[in-house]
C-alpha cells in the first residue's frame, strides 16, 4: 500500500470524527435510515444549531473586527438617535472594496444565522435613515438556487423553461433591519424596498447585457421577483406583507429540510481538500458557473466518497419560502417568456417608505417604547469572545 493511499485513508477516519463529533454536539442524533433527528424546531433550537457555524465566521473574520469594527461603530444608532416621526428611508447601492462594503459586513455579523457571501450576480445595499444619518437595515440579492420546488410548482416550469427564465429571479439572501430600528418593525419597511423601481433599473443596469458564463448568450434578463426564505421556520416579518393594497411578499410553502447549514465553514474546508486529495472536479466547481448549488453538491460529493448515506443533509429545518413580484403578470412571464413585463404597480423608494412609515412604524413606536433605551454598545455582546477586544479599542478612540 503506496503512502498517498495511507494518508488518505487517515484523512478519511479523521474527516468521518470530526463529522460524527460535531453533528452530535451541536444537537443532532442520527436515526438508523442515516437521516437526521433533534428534539425541537424552536427558534431557540435553530439559533443553537447554527451557532458553532456563526462563531466560525466570527473568528474568521477576527481581525477584521478588531481593526474596522470600532472605526464603524458610529454608524448604528442607539434609541436616542431615532425620532420614528422623522425617519427618512434612503437606499445606497455598495461598490466593493468600500467602507460601506465594509459596514455591510460587519452589520451582517450581528445575524444570528450566519449570512453567505452570496453567488454570480450580486446587489448590495444599505438602507440609511436620512434624518440621522445612522444604519437601518440591509438588502442583498444575489443568484438563486436551481432546484425549488415551491417556486418552480407555483410558476409552472418544467426543466427547460427553468433553464432559460431563471434568469429573471434573484434572491433576498440579506434582508433585515439592525438595532434598535428592528424593534419598530423596520424589518418589514426593508423587505418592502425589494419591490422598488430603483432595484429593478439597478439590475437591469448592472445584469440587463450580461451573458450565460455556461453558454455565453446574452440573457436579456430583468428582475421579474425575488425570493427570500425565513431562517427561522415561520415567519412574522414577510407575513401580511401589504402596502396600499399590493402584496410585496407572499408566502408559498416550505423547504423540504435538505441542506448543508450544520455543516461548519471549517468543516467544508476540510471536505474540499479532501476532494482535492482524490482529486474529485466539484472541490472547485464553483468556478465554473454552478452557482449557489455548488456547495450543497460539493458537501454531498464529499460525504458521498467517504461512505455517508445523502440522508446526512436532511436536517429536518424547515424554511418558509416567500416570495416579490415586481412585476403584476410576473407568473405568466416566467412561464412563458413571452410579452412585456407590467410595472405599472412599481414605485419608488421613497413612496414605498412614506406607506411603510404609515403602516407600520409610526404606530408602532406610538405603543411599543423599549427601542428608545437600546445602547449601540449593546451589539458589543454580538460579537461574541471578540466583544472585549472592539471594546477596549473604542474606549482607547474615545
Amino acid at each position: 500500500m503506496s503512502q498517498d493511499v495511507i494518508n488518505i485513508s487517515l484523512q478519511e477516519a479523521n474527516l468521518k470524527r470530526k463529522i460524527r463529533r460535531h453533528l452530535r454536539q451541536i444537537g443532532f442524533q442520527k436515526l438508523d435510515d442515516g437521516t437526521l433527528s433533534i428534539s425541537s424546531d424552536s427558534k431557540d433550537m435553530v439559533r443553537a444549531l447554527h451557532g458553532h457555524q456563526r462563531n466560525d465566521r466570527l473568528q474568521m473574520n477576527h481581525d477584521f473586527l478588531i481593526n474596522r469594527a470600532p472605526k464603524l461603530f458610529k454608524f448604528f444608532a442607539s434609541g436616542s438617535d431615532i425620532q420614528p416621526k422623522n425617519i427618512s428611508p434612503t437606499l445606497e447601492k455598495i461598490k466593493a472594496g468600500t467602507w460601506q462594503a465594509e459596514l455591510f459586513r460587519l452589520a451582517s455579523l450581528t445575524w444570528s444565522v450566519p449570512v453567505s457571501n452570496g453567488f454570480g450576480r450580486r446587489l448590495r445595499y444599505l438602507v440609511w435613515d436620512n434624518n440621522n444619518g445612522k444604519l437601518i437595515g440591509l438588502i442583498a440579492i444575489g443568484d438563486p438556487v436551481f432546484n425549488l420546488a415551491v417556486r418552480d410548482n407555483l410558476i409552472g416550469w418544467d426543466a427547460k423553461d427553468r433553464s432559460a427564465r431563471l434568469v429573471n429571479i434573484m434572491d433576498a439572501y440579506v434582508l433585515g433591519a439592525v438595532p434598535p430600528y428592528n424593534r419598530l418593525l423596520a424589518g418589514k419597511l426593508v423587505a418592502c424596498l425589494i419591490r422598488t423601481r430603483e432595484v429593478f433599473e439597478d439590475f437591469l443596469f448592472t445584469y440587463g447585457d450580461s451573458r450565460g458564463i455556461i453558454s455565453g448568450e446574452k440573457k436579456h434578463a430583468q428582475l421579474i421577483a425575488v425570493t427570500t426564505s425565513s431562517s427561522m421556520g415561520r415567519s412574522s416579518v414577510y407575513n401580511r406583507l401589504k402596502l396600499d393594497g399590493i402584496e410585496y411578499f407572499r408566502s408559498i410553502g416550505y423547504t423540504r429540510g435538505w441542506g448543508h447549514f450544520h455543516i461548519p465553514d471549517r468543516l467544508f474546508s476540510e471536505l474540499r481538500n479532501y476532494l482535492r486529495s482524490i482529486e474529485h472536479p466539484y472541490a472547485d466547481y464553483h468556478q465554473f458557473g454552478a452557482g449557489p448549488n455548488w456547495k450543497l453538491r460539493t458537501t454531498r460529493a464529499a460525504l458521498k466518497e467517504l461512505g455517508f448515506r445523502d440522508n446526512l443533509l436532511r436536517h429536518g429545518i424547515q424554511r418558509e419560502v416567500f416570495i416579490s413580484f415586481l412585476s403584476t403578470d410576473g407568473i405568466e412571464y416566467l412561464r412563458t417568456g413571452k410579452g412585456k413585463p407590467s410595472l405599472a404597480t412599481l414605485s419608488s423608494v421613497d413612496e414605498v417608505s412614506l406607506l411603510a412609515l404609515k403602516r407600520w412604524i409610526h404606530p408602532r413606536s406610538e405603543r411599543i417604547f423599549d427601542y428608545r433605551d437600546w445602547e449601540r454598545k449593546e451589539l458589543l455582546s454580538l460579537f461574541g469572545r471578540h466583544s472585549r477586544r472592539i471594546a477596549e479599542r473604542l474606549s482607547r478612540a474615545s
